[in-house]
């Protein structure tokens, strides 16, 4: 069913930042190590450990660069320092385009809907950065993003958001200095060009912090527009985990990224949601000459990548030809990934693209007592008040197979001890 991340980002949001929350709240930090190995990037090595983040206990991610890697992005008197003189020693910097990051992480053994995030974010930077200097986004050469330590963040927090199972995420504003900053483009305002692009475009609300410094970097623009679903907490939720990340930044006091695992608890009857944002979208193509293999494949491949639902219909297509109409539900912020998958593992040669809003009951997970053990079921409040409990398909067939039992007798237990609670 996929869980709800909130992040809290009342200090800013960086890369590092998001990661080190991420590890706090449970993500398997030699799973992430392993799959961070295998980008066959050179000249780091990524430390983890602990950190005191103001009044608060924080993870301290922190991608330790060679001195042939080094940017000094956490050098507070080289981003802060004489902005109006020259400064001695410029440091290295790591030129790479889009195609060039792409190419990483399709070589790189990631789970696909990780794979999928991870390009959403460069895809959002990239247009970004050529917004910025004028250009398109095939020819944008990445400067402080395309260095590894970006690409080891980005890489860091696709593969963690998957190993939570996050399929909901929630954001705050983003907190945000003034002044100006040293970045590889020069000494530039804050928002940089970059974050106050990504901000236009995608929607991210930001607010003043009143504090002399850049406290958003792009990285963590894009990821908050990348991974974003919705912005506004449910009325009433319980949280399951909190995790704090910390940033590298000498900032007093220092920035941190608070993230809490939610999941809602049954308020007030739904009412029909407002017109102005779709809570979704369809996508919608036919196709005559795709094999029952490839179709099968495709269907697996859209739900790695992001999809709400995914289903076929039958169709009888022009010239009578027996065919199948693909339907996909998704976030706006997937579209791109699955259009991909749609193209790249089936025949057609056009997506079509349409909003669609919903009424949404309240529900939450409940746990049943049943003499197979516990099953998990989906409590959801009616517009009168009422309730019904619907048993989760995959608890029940795990007390269907680990007790021997068919899963009618399974879900039927699983249907009496909800009625016999009152659930």
């Amino acid at each position: 069913m996929g869980r709800t991340l909130y992040l809290r980002c009342e200090s800013g949001i960086s890369g590092d930042m998001v990661v080190g929350a991420l590890l706090d709240l449970g993500a398997d930090e030699k799973g992430l190590r392993a799959a961070l190995l295998g980008l066959g990037l050179d000249g780091f090595e990524v430390r983890v450990g602990r950190k005191t983040c103001g009044a608060q206990d924080a993870c301290d991610f922190d991608v330790v660069l060679d001195q042939a890697h080094e940017n000094h992005d956490h050098d507070m008197a080289y981003l802060y320092g004489d902005l109006d003189g020259e400064l001695a020693g410029e440091h290295h910097h790591e030129h790479r385009t889009l195609a060039d990051v792409t190419a990483i992480l399709d070589a790189a053994a990631l789970p696909a809907r990780a794979r999928a995030t991870a390009l959403r974010v460069f895809g959002i930077l990239a247009a970004a950065e050529a917004k910025a200097h004028g250009t398109d986004v095939e020819h944008v050469r990445f400067h402080e993003v395309g260095a590894v330590d970006s690409i080891v963040d980005i890489v860091a927090v696709s593969w963690c958001l998957d190993d939570l199972d996050v399929s909901d995420v929630i954001v705050s504003p983003l907190a945000e200095g003034e002044g100006r900053v040293r970045t590889a483009h020069g000494v530039l305002g804050v928002p940089v060009p970059a974050v106050a692009n990504i901000a236009a475009s995608e929607g991210l609300v930001l607010a003043r912090l009143h504090r002399e410094g850049e406290f958003v970097t792009p990285t963590g623009a894009a990821i908050a527009a990348a991974v974003r679903t919705r912005d506004e907490l449910p009325e009433t939720y319980r949280v399951l985990g909190v995790g704090v990340g910390s940033g590298k930044r000498a900032y007093d006091p220092p920035s941190c990224v608070c993230g809490m695992l939610i999941e809602a608890v049954a308020g007030a009857p739904a009412e029909a949601t407002s017109f102005s944002t779709p809570d979704l979208w369809k996508l919608e193509t036919e196709v005559d000459d795709c094999t029952g293999e490839a179709l099968g494949h495709v269907l697996a491949h859209l739900y790695d990548v992001g999809a709400r639902e995914a289903h076929f219909l039958p169709v009888v297509m022009k010239k009578g030809r027996p065919g199948h109409q693909i339907e996909v539900l998704c976030s706006e912020r997937d579209i791109p990934a699955l259009e991909r998958v749609i193209f790249e593992d089936t025949t057609t040669i056009g997506v079509r693209r349409m909003p669609l809003w919903r009424t949404v009951l309240p529900r939450e997970e409940v746990e049943l007592a049943t003499t197979y053990g516990a099953i998990l079921a989906k409590r959801v409040t009616l517009p009168t008040g009422a309730t019904r409990v619907y048993p989760e398909y995959e608890s029940v067939a795990t007390a269907s197979r680990e007790g021997g039992i068919p899963f009618q007798d399974a879900y039927r237990a699983a249907v009496a001890a909800a009625e016999g609670s009152g659930a």
